[in-house]
């Protein structure tokens, strides 16, 4: 009966163990859901209800920089020593939320039917070239 002590802690040793491995394994479906449900949790759904066209327009151009930076810091720690661990931890939180808010202005966009603008051309034709300076007049005697 003096052996079952060291069995019994063994035992609950490969259970822990094993609990560990099944919650990793669980989580693991978790993390690659990339869809609507985990974006959107992280973001107001009201809050792009009262924008209009030109409110908006300038809003999702500025989401879309905010993203694209961030998932640029996130590929740039992924390339050091750890940097998936470092990335997902300061980074995948904003990426996340910044999506979810993404997600919302174009539904937004949508449902007001908002239409691109054209960038802003100049007023008229770009002024000619001036001529090269002529030797003429300057030359001392």
């Amino acid at each position: 009966m003096v052996e079952s002590a060291p069995l019994a802690k063994t035992i609950s040793r490969v259970a822990a163990a094993g609990a560990v491995v099944a919650l990793a394994l669980a989580l693991t479906g978790c993390a690659d859901m990339g869809g609507d449900a985990w974006t959107t949790a992280f973001a107001d759904p009201s809050a792009y209800e009262l924008y209009d066209c030109k409110q908006l327009e300038p809003e999702r151009r500025r989401l879309a920089n905010a993203l694209a930076e961030n998932q640029g810091l996130m590929a740039k720690a992924e390339t050091g020593v750890g940097g998936a661990v470092v990335a997902e931890m300061a980074y995948r939180n904003e990426n996340i939320a910044l999506r979810g808010q993404m997600h919302f202005a174009e539904e937004a966009w949508r449902k007001n039917r908002c239409r691109e603008t054209a960038p802003a051309t100049p007023a008229g034709p770009p002024p000619a070239p001036l001529p090269p300076p002529s030797r003429a007049g300057s030359a001392v005697y």
